[in-house]
């Protein structure tokens, strides 16, 4: 038609939601790859949920602190961390103390047959679960590396959709973390008898006696 304006369909607000969609899902696969292993943490949460002692606030607080890491990094901390090596240098002997400490705690549970019923063990206070679940987080220098310095960096390039990148990994966090701690308890008629409960508590112990040594000898990069 003479005079008309052919109007052509660029991206806009309609194309958004695909793309927000599509950068969720990852930085949701790329928490899942980071957060799906056996570390220190990850055995603590597991083992308070076998327990069922305090699952909830320590499911809640890994998430959180996740969470918080992971906006920290996306925010643009990764970059002045990678510049202050020494403050990686604190959090991995003080880590590597701690790991070692837990390491021995769960050796001795293992060997003393009287500590092996999560049922019959005596229950341990919040605060001393929150505390330990605050320093298996904070004092573990991998969780900067990887939440901090790893995933900001790759939600560096999104521009300015990173912070959907960030929600993804968040997510990520929080539905690992959930299914740890709760889906545990589909454990707990497996784990009564006392042997195998001792060759969990084995089996924590290697991994914190695993991770301590690895602080202590593999340098950080």
């Amino acid at each position: 038609m003479p005079g008309a304006v052919a109007v052509r369909a660029g991206p806009g607000p309609a194309r958004r939601p695909t793309v927000a969609a599509v950068v969720v899902l990852q930085g949701l696969l790329a928490g899942l790859s980071l957060i799906v292993v056996i570390g220190a943490q990850n055995a603590f949460v597991l083992r308070q949920g076998l327990r069922g002692e305090h699952v909830g606030w320590v499911v809640s607080l890994c998430a959180a602190a996740d969470a918080m890491l992971i906006t920290a990094g996306t925010a643009g901390l990764g970059a002045l961390v990678g510049d202050h090596p020494s403050t990686l240098a604190v959090a991995r002997y003080g880590g590597a103390a701690l790991l070692l400490w837990l390491g021995a705690g769960a050796t001795r549970r293992a060997l003393r047959p009287a500590g092996l019923d999560p049922a019959g063990a005596a229950p341990s206070s919040l605060r001393a679960v929150l505390a330990t679940t605050l320093a298996l987080t904070f004092l573990n220098p991998h969780v900067y590396l990887d939440t901090v310095l790893l995933l900001g960096a790759l939600a560096a390039q999104h521009g300015p959709e990173r912070w959907w990148f960030a929600t993804g990994a968040a997510l990520a966090s929080a539905a690992w973390f959930a299914g740890l701690g709760f889906g545990a308890a589909r454990l707990r008629p497996l784990l009564a008898r006392p042997a195998a409960w001792r060759v969990l508590d084995a089996g924590v112990a290697l991994v914190m006696l695993g991770f301590a040594a690895r602080l202590l000898v593999v340098p950080l990069a």
